[in-house]
């Protein structure tokens, strides 16, 4: 496997599979292994072939076309006998992934500062906040999340929230930078995204329903996010959102394993509290930092993204930078792509672009429009297939409740037909304050046009991410959608 500069990788057999079983015959203990791989396809000579039983497809199945395309050796789980090259039987062929990833790139989370983000809203803001902190203050960072990843000041798209343990491993590998931040969703977590690596922070923004088709209920995805702060150096430090009911109880979990806690909350005893909001500034409050006050002004609406920034705040604290600089490269940063981008109809309404999926992620946002004075808000959005359903008569309830007009319109379909989704649609009853229209473009432009001085306009539930299918006008998202309207 080549890494920047030419330099090829190599390492034996026996030093890949330490931590990760004692079975494999010494016979085979001096293999070379030249790289890892999960994809058949993309398999190369002398590299050792991983099969995982993915949720549509199984990697076992594809074994026998690693092998021919020149795999060595084969990690797998099931019970596998007369394969032409050696087989390793593992428990959780995720989890050895994750280790041997870890350990074929020298286990680079041990040479940087690693940053994880977890919790269900706010994990893109806060990261490019705490990016851009650090960044003004002269350390280097790279960057994985669910908007983009950088590295070594490179841009790359991002595919999923939390890169895929190989890639990510890699990725680290060939960051030359200071500080690693990485969003860490539930799923890179259940999956073993992140296995094998130790943080030196892990913070805690809050819990909403979410992913409930994924995970059992809302127990089963605190745990799973909970269990991030396991991989926590032994001087690692949580940083926790208290506000939150689910950070107070991961907070009590916490301090019985004796970990270093950092809190942010109403409470006394909170290392940062936010003392009050400031109304007649953009986006302004006083925190009390050691009961000593301190201002944080924002470029970005929202008080939510007061506790996001907040949380980056208290962040860099803990990371030794000095209080006003945190607050000066906070004042500073122009926004983040798809988290309440701001936009302006020729007419003088407020458009707001933003990814808000949850029910108290909507709420926030509707806030923030009512708080400004708006004079009518509309309101467009739509839900993934095959995804969480439970939280969508909350979300419509929210909608219809602070919103003038709710448009009901299409969002990533994930294999559900168009007729199928838009029927499910209707179904939710918007009564008089609202109304379905699939096309998401169209819905677009039907607020677009009726909007006067003062009005808001929201669209939720993509942010920055691409249509994943084609709608009436030519473009790729929300925001291509809005710039093409105000041509």
């Amino acid at each position: 496997m080549i890494l920047s500069l030419g330099v090829k990788l190599n390492m034996k057999l026996n030093t890949l599979l330490m931590n990760i079983t004692n079975n494999a015959n010494e016979s085979i203990h001096h293999i070379d292994i030249e790289g890892i791989s999960t994809n058949s396809s993309s398999v190369r000579p002398n590299e050792l072939f991983v099969a995982i039983p993915g949720y549509s497809v199984d990697g076992h199945a594809f074994i026998e076309d690693a092998i021919k395309a020149g795999a060595s050796v084969v990690v797998g789980e099931k019970d596998l006998k007369g394969l032409t090259v050696p087989y390793i039987r593992v428990s959780n062929s995720r989890f050895a992934l994750a280790k041997m990833a870890c350990q074929f790139y020298e286990t680079p989370s041990k040479k940087r500062i690693i940053v994880g983000i977890t919790g269900t809203n706010g994990k893109t803001t806060t990261s490019f906040m705490l990016k851009h902190i650090l960044e003004s203050s002269g350390r280097t960072c790279s960057l994985f999340g669910s908007v983009m990843n950088i590295v070594n000041g490179q841009v790359s798209p991002a595919v999923n929230t939390t890169l895929g343990a190989l890639e990510l491993q890699r990725q680290l590998a060939l960051s030359k930078d200071e500080i690693i931040i990485i969003e860490v969703s539930s799923h890179g977590l259940s999956q073993y995204r992140v296995g094998g690596m130790e943080f030196d922070y892990c913070l805690f923004t809050n819990l909403d329903h979410d992913h409930l088709d994924y995970h059992r209920d809302m127990e089963e995805y605190f745990s799973v996010k909970a269990s991030l702060f396991d991989q926590l150096k032994p001087d690692g430090k949580a940083i926790i959102n208290h506000y939150n009911s689910w950070g107070m109880k991961l907070a009590d979990r916490l301090k019985l394993n004796g970990c270093n806690i950092y809190t942010l909350g109403e409470e006394r005893y909170c290392d940062l509290r936010i003392d009050k909001f400031i109304s007649e500034e953009i986006n302004s409050a006083v925190v009390l930092e050691q009961n000593k006050s301190v201002r944080l002004k924002l470029n970005i609406l929202g008080k939510h993204n007061i506790f996001n920034a907040s949380m980056a705040y208290l962040t860099g604290r803990e990371l030794g930078l000095e209080s006003s600089k945190i607050i000066h490269a906070l004042e500073k940063l122009r926004g983040v792509p798809g988290r309440f981008e701001v936009m302006q109809h020729p007419k003088g309404a407020t458009i707001v672009i933003d990814y808000a999926h949850t029910p108290d992620a909507l709420y926030h946002c509707l806030q923030t429009a009512k708080e400004k004075g708006a004079e009518r808000i509309f309101h467009i959005f739509g839900f993934r297939g095959n995804r969480d359903t439970e939280k969508r008569r909350e979300m419509v309830s929210i909608s219809q409740e602070m919103s003038d007009a709710s448009i009901l319109t299409l969002d990533d379909l994930n294999g559900i037909s168009y007729e199928d989704m838009e029927k499910d649609l209707h179904k939710l009853n918007l009564q008089q304050k609202g109304f379905v229209i699939p096309d998401r473009t169209m819905a677009i432009k039907c607020a677009w046009d009726q909007v006067d001085e003062g009005d808001w306009v929201f669209i939720t539930g993509k942010g920055s991410e691409a249509y994943q299918q084609q709608y009436h006008l030519p473009t790729a998202s929300d925001k291509e959608t809005v710039q093409y309207l105000s041509q």
